[in-house]
C-alpha cells in the first residue's frame, strides 16, 4: 500500500462527503493538492501567508517544487483554507522487470509449501546452495543479501523467510537475486508457473 494525501473539506448539511472538493494525490503531489485547494477557495498565496503565519516565499517555493513541506505544515495551511489533511492507503501495483517478476512468481509458489516442518527438510539443500552462492556472489547488495539469508536460516525464522519470498520491497527483491531456495520447487509446479507467465 502506498500512502496518499487527501484534503477533505468539513462536511456541511448540504455537502456530500463525495463532493468534488475531495483531492487524493500521491505523497509527492502535496503541492498539487495545495494548489488545487487554493484555486477552489480563491485564496491567494499572500492571503494564506497572512492567515497561517507561514512566509509567502516558503509557500511559493513549496508550490513550485523547490522545497519540501512536512505533512504537519501542509495540514496547517489546509486548515486555514477550511480543509484538513488525511493520509489514506491504496493498493499500487509494483513494477518489476521480467527477471524479478519471474523470481517473485516462483518464490511465491514455493512459499505455498512453507511451514516449520517443511523448512527442516529444505535445510540441507539451502545449505548447499548458500555454500555455492558464497563462492560466486560478489559486491553489494549480493554479499549482504547472502549474509541475511544465512542469518534467517540459522535462526529458522520462517515468517521472515516467507516475507522475503513474497515481498516486493527492494530488500526482498535483492535477496531473491541470490536465493538459496533453488531446486526446492517441484518441476511440475515450476513449469506451470512459467507457463502461466507466458515465458
Amino acid at each position: 500500500m502506498t500512502p496518499v494525501l487527501v484534503a477533505v473539506p468539513p462536511i456541511s448539511s448540504t455537502q456530500s462527503p463525495h463532493s468534488n472538493s475531495y483531492y487524493g494525490l500521491d505523497m509527492d503531489s502535496g503541492r498539487d493538492l495545495l494548489r488545487n485547494v487554493l484555486t477552489e477557495t480563491g485564496m491567494s498565496q499572500s492571503e494564506l501567508s497572512r492567515i497561517s503565519g507561514v512566509r509567502q516565499p516558503s509557500i511559493s517555493q513549496f508550490l513550485s517544487g523547490r522545497i519540501q513541506m512536512s505533512d504537519e505544515m501542509l495540514d496547517r495551511l489546509l486548515s486555514c483554507l477550511g480543509y484538513r489533511l488525511e493520509v489514506v492507503r491504496r493498493p499500487v501495483r509494483v513494477k518489476l522487470d521480467r527477471s524479478q517478476t519471474r523470481s517473485w512468481h516462483l518464490h511465491r509458489q514455493l512459499a505455498s509449501h512453507l511451514d516449520n516442518d517443511v523448512f527442516d527438510g529444505w535445510i540441507p539443500t539451502i545449505r548447499r546452495n548458500l555454500d555455492r552462492l558464497s563462492l560466486t556472489a560478489q559486491g553489494e547488495p549480493h554479499v549482504s543479501s547472502l549474509n541475511r539469508w544465512e542469518s534467517l536460516v540459522i535462526q529458522r525464522d520462517v515468517p521472515a523467510i516467507r516475507r522475503v519470498m513474497t515481498g516486493l520491497d527492494t530488500n526482498s527483491v535483492q535477496m531473491r537475486e541470490v536465493s538459496p531456495l533453488g531446486g526446492l520447487l517441484p518441476q511440475s509446479e515450476r513449469s506451470k508457473v512459467l507457463e502461466l507467465m507466458g515465458r
